[in-house]
């Protein structure tokens, strides 16, 4: 790899003796010329990061905002620093010439500019970037010529050339075989990590990638479209172009399926520059999902409907009703004047977070009607006491576990519900927390909010003070000190509160992150196999996003846990977005045409509007059929690549071969998959597993 600067190499080309044409200095001079200038910035600019960062973390970190700002220099230099190091010369995916005898622009993953301000490479991000990925010989952008390559260990083992002007193709015979090129990477062995894809994006996935961010774009696709591709390049994408998404602005999300996905894309957004995006699935958004087993599916269905969310605040509102008029240590209290108190709360508090407002809007209602010293009042250990019970801290696991034990409450919070449906959700083991529950136990820990947060604020409170009294000692030590005016107004200033109050929040750290790392809110979501979320699921992310922002990637047809019969635009408007614009990814990359031809069939008997993309190569090799006895044949037959064994739990992994139900390969792809007995996979899950193959299928049955 370029990676280690120190010593440049004379040549960045190693082709193979078979591409030796290609070798033709009339053909890469240029390009050597202007790898030697990349590699020469590189190891400028990753001595100067050196340096920024290394003052940067000697720098006093300070408190407050001071520290938060230093903190962000440090991990964006060394993000930089590490994108720099990861690769060299590298970090170019290719060149594009316009028309009219322009330079040619070579792409970059990061802009670089040399010493003189020249531009060497441009962000791949850049809207001037766009024809090098959108062009077409239908509508080549102004494009007269562009070239891609292939790098590997730092090296370019291949590039292929594509002219749109006929008058600018002689010279690049040689080098004139782009389908065929990018074909035969498409068939490389794949590896435990997702491979790097940026520099053979196509069209139809860049138009996607660089498309707006306001309000819900639905990306629909079927296996191997590229789905999950423009899913992250997507995400890399916006960061760059979208103000609005900086992370102190909320930043962005980004949800998989299940933690085998995203182990397998856990490198891409890094090798984009991107380290500060948070990955995580469903269940990482809520402290249980980790334990969370599955649910049948009858009950399970049940908990997906948006109503059982409403439930839930039905459920705290029980505990928000005033009580009844009583004397509390000498003083009348009344329903009126807890009613009124609890009016006095500010809409969108949680639950448990408004009581400090209750108790001061109460202690004001009876120290006015009563003629009372609200010192008094406050002091008094019995309206305290009547305040807990009248408004009592909760917690989101104990909310939701009276639902699936008490059946009154159950029936109160949620009245729509027949008998049997009220007996189906009761169970032992309230407790025994499954998938299903987690959107409930989500929406009431929101609902409910922190029950330290009183305790926290007044500490808060507390420390802003002795931080405010600490600051007016020191200006005012300042000012006594200071015998003649500095020329610049400093002792005026200083005499200010506004200038002092400013000074004093730099003394007070903010405030301890919550006990869920992903409350958002986020300014932007991606979810990718979108098709599987319920109604209820669609809430919790909802939640995180008041902008109704979101880049939503899906597949209808492969929907495993219910059918997926309306159109996007239907389902979306049913969980809240209103605002909805579908992309459509109908080529098929990735899966040969020889596996598609067998699973194609399996799909459209459930769904024969299912959105089957058109495979464009053919992998020559036919599916085999044959019996399990034969795993262990087919398994030593395998050279090169990585293979998934699917449905059957007895096998163990084993290196270069993983062992997966049909639920844990969505969005995974294998050189080899070899399917045990899929006549007992749902339809669905079948057409999901067989469309993992890169290369080869095998169906071996009992």
């Amino acid at each position: 790899m370029m990676g280690s600067l120190g010593s440049v190499r004379t040549t960045m080309f190693d082709l193979p003796r078979k591409l030796a044409a290609k070798a033709d200095p009339d053909l890469i001079a240029e390009d050597e010329k202007h790898f030697a200038a990349i590699a020469e910035s590189l190891e400028r600019s990753t001595r100067e990061l050196d340096a920024r960062l290394e003052a940067a973390r000697r720098a006093p970190a300070g408190r407050g905002r001071q520290a938060v700002d230093r903190d962000e220099e440090v991990r964006r230099l060394a993000s930089r620093l590490r994108l720099l190091r990861r690769y060299g010369a590298d970090l170019c995916l290719g060149r594009m010439v316009a028309g009219d005898g322009a330079e040619p622009v070579y792409i970059g993953r990061r802009g670089l500019t040399d010493d003189n301000g020249n531009r060497l490479l441009l962000d791949w991000r850049s809207p001037a970037a766009e024809p090098f990925f959108g062009a077409t010989h239908a509508n080549p952008m102004g494009l007269v010529f562009r070239r891609r390559y292939r790098w590997s260990d730092g090296r370019i083992t291949d590039y292929w050339d594509e002219v749109f002007d006929a008058d600018g193709f002689a010279g690049h015979a040689a080098a004139l075989d782009d389908q065929s090129a990018f074909l035969a990477s498409l068939g490389g062995a794949r590896t435990a990590r997702m491979r790097d894809v940026l520099g053979t994006i196509q069209a139809d996935q860049d138009a996607i990638i660089r498309a707006g961010s306001r309000g819900a774009l639905v990306v629909d696709g079927g296996p191997g479209t590229g789905k999950t591709v423009v899913a992250l390049h997507r995400t890399a994408y916006l960061l760059y172009s979208d103000p609005r998404l900086g992370n102190r602005r909320g930043g962005v999300l980004f949800v998989g399926p299940h933690e085998p996905y995203l182990a397998y894309v856990s490198d891409v957004l890094p090798s984009l520059g991107e380290d500060d995006v948070q990955t995580c699935t469903l269940r990482d958004l809520v402290p249980e999902g980790a334990d969370a087993r599955p649910e049948a599916a009858p009950v399970a269905e049940l908990k997906a409907s948006a109503r059982m969310v409403d439930a839930v605040e039905a459920a705290v509102r029980f505990y928000e009703e005033p009580p009844a008029t009583a004397t509390i240590d000498g003083v009348g209290v009344t329903t009126g004047d807890w009613a009124a108190a609890f009016e006095a709360v500010e809409p969108g508090t949680p639950h448990n977070e408004s009581r400090e407002q209750i108790w001061a809007e109460l202690v004001a209602i009876l120290a006015d009607r009563h003629d009372l010293s609200e010192t008094e009042l406050r002091r008094s250990r019995d309206l305290r006491a009547a305040l807990n019970r009248a408004w009592p801290l909760l917690e989101a696991p104990d909310l939701i576990a009276d639902l699936w034990s008490v059946p009154a409450y159950l029936r109160r919070c949620a009245p729509w519900l027949g008998a049997d449906q009220i007996r189906a959700l009761q169970r032992a083991e309230p407790a025994a927390w499954t998938v299903a529950d987690l959107p409930l136990l989500d929406a009431a820990r929101r609902r409910l909010g922190d029950t330290g947060f009183s305790a926290r604020q007044r500490r808060q409170e507390a420390d802003a003070a002795a931080g405010r009294q600490q600051m007016d000692r020191v200006v005012d030590d300042l000012i006594a000190s200071a015998v003649h005016d500095d020329g610049e107004g400093l002792m005026t200033m200083l005499v200010q509160q506004d200038l002092r109050d400013n000074l004093a929040d730099g003394l007070v750290a903010p405030p301890a992150e919550g006990p869920e790392r992903f409350a958002g809110p986020y300014a932007h979501i991606v979810v990718d196999e979108a098709q599987e979320l319920t109604d209820a699921e669609w809430r919790m992310l909802l939640q995180r996003c008041p902008s109704r922002s979101f880049t939503i990637v899906g597949d209808r047809a492969q929907a495993a846990r219910r059918r997926f019969t309306e159109s996007w635009q239907e389902r979306l408007a049913r969980v809240g977005l209103g605002r909805v614009e579908l992309a459509a990814l109908t080529i098929n990359y990735r899966t040969p045409q020889e596996v598609m031809d067998e699973a194609a069939p399996v799909i459209r008997a459930v769904l024969p509007d299912a959105n089957v993309p058109v495979s464009i190569r053919r992998g020559g090799a036919p599916v085999v059929h044959g019996k399990v006895v034969d795993l262990e044949k087919v398994l030593r037959e395998h050279r090169e690549g990585v293979a998934c064994v699917i449905g059957d739990p007895a096998f163990g992994a084993r290196d270069r071969v993983r062992s997966l139900t049909p639920e844990l390969v969505k969005g995974l792809e294998f050189d080899l998959v070899v399917l045990i007995d899929p006549q007992r996979f749902d339809p669905v899950d079948r057409y999901v597993a067989m469309t993992r193959a890169t290369q080869r299928l095998v169906v071996l049955t009992s």
